[in-house]
């Protein structure tokens, strides 16, 4: 909103609304100022903003295309002009410029983040056996790229060699860092954490999985601002046959009954002025903008009123799962102490190793400690063995030499092959997707710790509202399938689809938008912005999202509050059905004067009178919706 309001062209706008609300207000009790301090002010308004109007309606005039909504709009201007309605003329032009000037901004942004994310990734690539860096669009499939500690992954591509801990957020959405071995896939745009790499290229950098990000979101995006509006259709009829209607008007009662000119042509013009669409172009965005308006109070950022309306027609809504239905946090959800030893005790070895890393994990039992103010236990000689664990001698413990890590590692350590009871919670526990942690020494296994990522608590009382309004909520995730399904069941969704790349989630959300016509997205991660573009609503976690999703989305949640969700819904509803009855009422009215004025039986100021008259009905509808609760 603040890049907004820096916009020279918006900021221009706004002071020249400034300007005409006062003579418009006064011009409603026929109040007007002289005609020499209206017209140079309201001319330039009219000229500086509505030059493209009056250029594509002259186009159109040559070509002979009677169907653009512009060429009535600058007739009825220059007609509002000769008779002296300078105010009605310049609002319209005003609002149409308003609203070019919003979308404008909205690709532009979207444009600028896409942009950022294609700098951000590497150029370059180290080649095994080449001592310079060589382009990443000029190596070839079967190249070996080394990979270094710390560095972004340039290329998708197989481990030939070494292993390493890789977040892969910006493509799968997954929380924590995987675990990277012999033949395992790495894609571009991830990041390495402190192993060493070795990559054999699978794909070209023009196909990678995040370049296919980008590519889809920019078709995504470009089919969205070419939809056309209701009242781009209407004008295909409308324009035409109003503008004949004027020429007849003259034409029949002068040519062919002899009726005098000036008469009829002030008909004429009457007809056009009553046929100008003013209720119907401001009773849509004001009834769009005071919705937006209540929306943003509440922490939702809405870029169009076209995603208003299409919030309020949705029939199912696909959740990512990390860090939208999650929390996207890893916390400690179980610790099962064994063999007489205590959580306490557990805890405290397994935070004193844990003291040493620096993997999300362990910040997690570390921070587990702090709550339930466990002191840690202090180890020497620490060793990390990668993908694995963690080794060290404790100084408090009778038995001194430690170990902490996944169950292989443990069972390198201790005889656990046949105890059925530890292996059976820990597939218990990895079925309800935690990562299980085991804590032993030299003699016996002291303990187990399981690690998820935490639901948000306004999860399940959102979707139980999406069911109540008959929406289908859905999940699609990159994350793992035991992990999305116990999601899943915890909150009562029963459609999952789960390891999803972006292009996955782009056809499985095309799948069900074939199926329910009006589908939402929302998510947070880069790999969610094809999928937030391809659907008929995005909408991003705002506050932890990605820059690259939030500005792809059509809805951004800045507090990160998934409850205004279900009231955006009802929102739009609401907005629709305004949206609707305004424009019936106006079109109604606005054909019981057309005929009246095709009679001859209508005059300057009831068309005046009329148009304003439904303008102010249709204003103030609108404007209910800023205290709609």
């Amino acid at each position: 909103m603040k890049e907004l309001i820096k916009n020279i062209k918006f900021r221009w706008l706004l002071a020249a609304l400034i300007i005409i609300i006062p003579f418009l207000v006064l011009s409603y009790f026929s109040i007007h100022a002289s005609l020499w301090v209206e017209l140079p002010i309201f001319i330039a308004i009219i000229i500086i903003f509505g030059r493209k109007v009056f250029l594509s309606a002259f186009r159109s005039l040559i070509k002979f295309k009677l169907s653009n909504i512009n060429l009535l709009m600058t007739i009825a201007v220059i007609g509002a002009i000769y008779l002296r309605q300078l105010e009605e003329a310049a609002i319209i032009i005003v609002l149409f410029a308003l609203g070019d000037n919003l979308e404008e901004f909205g690709i532009a942004r979207s444009q600028t983040a896409l942009k950022k994310l294609i700098d951000s990734t590497p150029k370059t690539a180290s080649v095994k056996g080449s001592e310079k860096e060589i382009p990443v669009e000029d190596i070839e499939i079967g190249e070996i790229i080394i990979i270094k500690p710390g560095d972004i992954i340039p290329m998708d591509g197989t481990v030939i060699f070494g292993n390493s801990l890789v977040d892969e957020s910006t493509i799968t959405g997954e929380p924590l860092p995987r675990n990277k071995y012999l033949n395992d896939t790495v894609y571009a745009g991830t990041l390495n954490g402190s192993g060493y790499l070795e990559v054999k290229v699978t794909k070209k950098a023009k196909d990678n999985t995040l370049s296919k990000i980008i590519d889809l979101t920019y078709k995504s995006s470009e089919k969205k601002t070419t939809s056309q509006k209701f009242i781009e259709k209407f004008a295909k009829i409308y324009t035409p046959v109003v503008i004949l209607a004027a020429i007849l008007l003259v034409i029949i009662p002068v040519l062919l009954l002899n009726k005098p000119f000036n008469y009829w042509f002030t008909q004429a013009l009457t007809l056009l002025i009553i046929s100008c669409p003013c209720a119907l172009v401001i009773s849509t965005p004001v009834t769009i903008f005071s919705a937006i308006g209540n929306a943003t109070k509440k922490g939702a950022l809405i870029k169009g009123g076209i995603f208003l309306e299409e919030m309020g027609k949705l029939k199912a809504i696909a959740f990512d799962k990390t860090k939208t239905l999650t929390k996207g946090e890893p916390v400690v959800s179980d610790i099962i102490p064994l063999n007489g030893f205590t959580e306490s005790e557990v805890l405290a070895c397994a935070a004193g190793l844990e003291v040493f890393s620096e993997h999300p994990v362990a910040k997690s039992i570390i921070k587990k400690a702090e709550e339930i103010e466990v002191e840690p236990h202090i180890f020497k000689n620490f060793q990390s063995v990668t993908g694995k664990g963690l080794t060290g001698e404790c100084t408090v413990c009778v038995d001194k030499r430690h170990f902490l890590g996944n169950i292989k590692y443990i069972s390198e350590k201790q005889e656990v092959g046949n105890d059925e009871f530890i292996l059976k919670k820990i597939d218990e526990l990895e079925k309800q997707g935690k990562t299980v942690i085991v804590m032993s020494d030299d003699k016996r296994i002291k303990g187990m710790i399981a690690i998820t990522d935490e639901i948000r608590k306004e999860s399940k009382p959102v979707i139980s509202s999406l069911s109540n309004l008959n929406i289908t909520p859905i999940i699609l995730t990159g994350d793992n399938k035991a992990s999305a399904k116990f999601i899943a069941s915890n909150l009562g969704i029963e459609n999952v689809k789960a390891e999803l790349l972006p292009e996955n989630k782009v056809e499985e959300l095309k799948k069900i938008i074939g199926q329910y016509k009006y589908v939402a997205m929302a998510g947070d991660g880069v790999n969610d912005a094809p999928a937030l573009a391809t659907a008929s609503v995005g909408i991003a976690m705002g506050a932890t999202g990605s820059d690259i999703a939030i500005e792809n989305s059509d809805i951004a949640l800045l507090n990160d509050n998934l409850n205004i969700i279900p009231y955006i819904i009802k929102l739009g509803k609401k907005a629709v059905g305004i949206i609707r009855f305004n424009i019936i009422i106006a079109i109604t009215v606005k054909f019981i004067f057309l005929m009246l004025a095709a009679l001859g039986l209508s005059n300057l100021s009831l068309a005046i009178f009329s148009d304003v008259g439904i303008t102010i009905l249709v204003i103030i509808n609108g404007l209910r919706l800023f205290g709609y609760k």
